[in-house]
């Protein structure tokens, strides 16, 4: 046994030594036929045997491109077009000076019309529903209603802090901040706080939020000292009167106070550095498409899992009165008590707090019979899915922002019974490669 770990050992140190003795690839330009877009915001090129996966163009076009990551003996290469040598008739000026290679990572196809890039969000996730799902569909994405550019509409933005003080967003797969003066895909509101042409003193990062209600809240983490102490964030020159300044620290400690959002005229109270739909239209937009999905009856006892401050709750709790039942599960504290406040008075409503998993491995409800899901980027994974399954809801609404963890988690439902009977997807996020989609699920 222990010679075989010396041979182990030995064997990982060749390969250490190998990948060291390497040559980065780094700088490198390549001239490249591009392919299709692939999950991620990237389209896929290849050089001799080597994929290439290539920011800032789009299929069919033909670019000098320089390597930003990668060493000679990788199974891939990251890369960004500095030359378009033959362009797509989908391709467009960028509307931002910050867009590009080398420039801010917030958006990934402001070179690209909004139309063509709803096309390759739908071609994304049809490729990651066929592959790793096994399912042939080809959902539309549709357009939410604003500006025709894409521009502001996002009302959330959490900006980094450089170290001359000046906040911004991060470039593309680094820590290097970008500082900003203005936002194109940033809701006016956000503008006009004046964080992006304060300088911040003591200051980590920056979250704006600008609510339904008009309201707009700047939520601080502090930077700490050397010793762990924190320090003491301010701005230069100061935010206008009506903005609601707020600091906090640790990191991942937000603060408790709200702002307030109405959706179907119901007023919720959402925590001002929690989860809320970044888009102006996108809260309204998922209620009614979980409710087509879903389809409550009076009487239905209906699960809503990851249910964040309570917005699905809220809108579909009356459709199953007066002697239905529904039940919110949430980890988060801050929108847990977010949640009871919303809901109260409302019959039949329970709000329970802890992760999913661990809730309904309790059995704390045995059965459903529909069930809406919301879950993070990270996906459901297979045990929360097995547990939705033995509950035998009559529907599934499965909220996602992640195609390859939404394709993954379908593939786990169809072994536990459950096939796809619809799914939706709408463009929540323009100039960026993220996509929204509502897939309804039933038994098989």
């Amino acid at each position: 046994m222990g010679e075989a770990r010396g041979r182990t050992r030995a064997h990982v140190a060749r390969r250490a030594s190998a990948s060291s003795d390497s040559r980065s690839a780094v700088g490198r330009l390549l001239e490249l036929e591009i392919g299709a877009v692939a999950n991620g915001g990237s389209c896929v090129a290849r050089h001799e045997d080597l994929v290439v996966f290539v920011r800032h163009t789009l299929p069919g076009e033909s670019v000098r491109a320089r390597v930003t990551e990668g060493r000679d003996g990788d199974r891939f290469w990251r890369a960004d077009a500095v030359e378009i040598l033959r362009a797509s008739a989908d391709r467009v000026p960028a509307p931002c000076r910050w867009a590009g290679p080398g420039g801010c990572g917030g958006c990934d196809w402001q070179h690209v019309t909004p139309a063509a890039q709803r096309e390759l969000k739908a071609a994304v996730l049809s490729e990651q529903l066929r592959r790793v799902g096994r399912l042939d569909l080809a959902p539309v994405v549709e357009a939410l209603p604003g500006a025709a550019d894409g521009s502001g509409w996002r009302t959330r933005l959490r900006f980094a802090v450089d170290r001359s003080g000046r906040a911004g967003l991060r470039r593309h797969r680094s820590r290097e901040v970008v500082a900003l003066d203005e936002c194109f895909i940033a809701h006016p509101g956000v503008n006009e706080t004046g964080v992006l042409g304060a300088v911040w003193r003591d200051t980590a990062e920056v979250l704006v939020t600008v609510a339904g209600s008009g309201e707009r809240a700047v939520v601080v983490r502090a930077q700490p000292d050397p010793r762990g102490r924190a320090g003491r964030p301010s701005a230069d020159p100061p935010l206008p009167a009506d903005v609601t300044q707020l600091a906090y620290w640790p990191p991942g400690v937000s603060a408790a106070e709200r702002v307030v959002e109405t959706v179907g005229g119901r007023v919720y109270g959402v925590p001002a550095a929690g989860f809320w739909q970044v888009h102006p239209a996108a809260a309204q937009t998922l209620v009614d498409a979980v409710t087509e999905a879903l389809a409550p009856r009076p009487g239905d006892v209906l699960f809503d899992l990851y249910g964040g401050s309570g917005l699905f709750a809220g809108a579909l709790a009356g459709l199953v009165a007066p002697h239905g039942r529904v039940v919110l599960v949430e980890s988060d504290a801050a929108a847990v008590a977010a949640a009871r406040d919303n809901l109260l008075g409302v019959p039949g409503v329970l709000v329970v707090a802890g992760r999913v998993d661990e809730v309904l491995a309790g059995e704390a409800e045995p059965a459903a019979d529909v069930i809406v899901l919301d879950p993070p980027r990270t996906g459901l994974g297979p045990e929360v899915v097995t547990a939705v399954a033995a509950r035998r809801p009559r529907r599934v609404a499965y909220v996602s922002c992640d195609p390859a963890t939404l394709a993954r988690d379908l593939a786990t439902f169809a072994e536990r019974g459950y096939r796809v009977a619809g799914i939706r997807a709408f463009d929540l996020f323009p100039h960026t490669h993220h996509v929204e989609a509502v897939a309804t699920l039933e038994p098989a």
